[in-house]
């Protein structure tokens, strides 16, 4: 009988090695990057018939809003942060959570929106499509979308597993863009690159009424989980270069998304909310912006609003906040004012950010 159990163990023991041998293998296996340089389409999502124009002297609004595939309202926690969940909790509060993401940033009436973490498809998401569900509850009359993150199916948690999952970035204007295009940030190898998106960053270019210049504006999510920061640098000098090529051409270059970073530099101090789990929004290197770029972060000095929430229990006084997200300008774009607009985080784990500008 003793040997009989024995067996059984072993083959039980082997049969789980076995699985867990061709899961790794499948998800190396299943795992690929988008091409850089890759020509996104420009779709018009409603025709009104006449066309805005983009002008300099005119003062003009930017959005960016990472609306957390539609799961995270105020009392969810996510796994990865060190929560119970995994999911959203129902295809109805995907909707719920996606619509009223977009009623409140409706309340901005931005020219210009830029969404991430936006799931076209995904378990985790109920397999709702968000960029459609987006498109069809705004006005704008153009937009594109850039995928950063296909993943494997990932099995766990066990009782609800976080599976396979396809997002990325959605970017909207009152104005015709020219053309988009999508670039392939670097992100770290090895096991660690299953763990992160693939990351990238959208390049849209508007025309100005007057001249030949443009204005080139890029939707980011910069990478968060990495075991040190040199990607997280590398990735910033990569776009830092590429602004500066675009302002030094002539054109006007704005960035707008979740950067990972700490952009007010010193937010356990502002919020009150410090310890040692809560060190990955780590400041941008100020040496790092290159003479002609600079940091727009929103903040409301006299009454300080957190853009980010870490997601590792329900909102309430006692989460760690943040400001990860926010704008880089070149020097011949006038910030009039940036602030983040509070939703309490009813609706995702950011709260949107908003840019008053005028290209000079």
């Amino acid at each position: 009988m003793r040997k009989k159990l024995l067996r059984g163990l072993l083959c039980l023991l082997l049969a789980l090695a076995l699985a867990a041998g061709g899961y790794v293998i499948y998800v190396f296996a299943a795992y690929y990057r988008v091409e850089d340089n890759q020509i996104l389409e420009v779709q018009t999502i409603h025709d009104y018939g006449l066309d805005r124009e983009l002008r300099t002297g005119e003062e003009y609004r930017l959005a960016s809003y990472n609306i957390g595939f539609g799961a995270y309202s105020d009392d969810y926690s996510f796994f990865m942060d060190g929560g119970r969940e995994s999911r959203a909790r129902s295809p109805e509060a995907v909707w719920e959570n996606v619509s009223g993401a977009v009623s409140a940033v409706g309340e901005l009436d931005p020219d210009l929106l830029l969404l991430q973490e936006v799931d076209v498809d995904g378990t985790r998401s109920y397999h709702q499509d968000e960029w459609a569900l987006v498109c069809s509850l705004t006005g704008y009359l153009h937009g594109t979308f850039a995928q950063n993150y296909d993943s494997p199916y990932l099995f766990w948690p066990l009782l609800e597993p976080h599976g396979a999952n396809r997002a990325g970035q959605a970017t909207f204007s009152k104005f015709p863009m020219a053309s988009a295009l999508r670039r392939q940030l670097p992100i770290e190898e090895g096991f660690m690159k299953l763990v992160d998106c693939d990351r990238c960053y959208s390049v849209q270019r508007i025309p100005l009424a007057e001249g030949d210049r443009e204005l080139v504006l890029y939707n980011l999510h910069l990478s968060a989980y990495t075991s040190d920061g040199v990607i997280a640098e590398e990735q910033l000098k990569m776009l830092f270069a590429d602004m500066l090529g675009e302002y030094e051409k002539g054109n006007f270059a704005i960035a707008g998304g979740d950067f990972n970073k700490d952009l007010l530099g010193n937010s356990s101090e502002i919020f009150g909310v410090s310890g040692p789990a809560y060190t990955w929004a780590q400041p941008i290197p100020p040496e790092l912006v290159p003479e002609g770029l600079s940091i727009a972060a929103p903040f409301d000095g006299e009454k300080p609003v957190p853009s980010c929430r870490n997601a590792d229990r329900p909102y309430g006084p006692d989460n760690y906040v943040v400001t990860v997200d926010g704008f880089i300008t070149s020097a011949n774009v006038a910030v009039r004012e940036a602030r983040v607009y509070d939703t309490r985080f009813r609706w995702s784990d950011h709260n949107p950010v908003y840019m008053d500008f005028v290209l000079q």
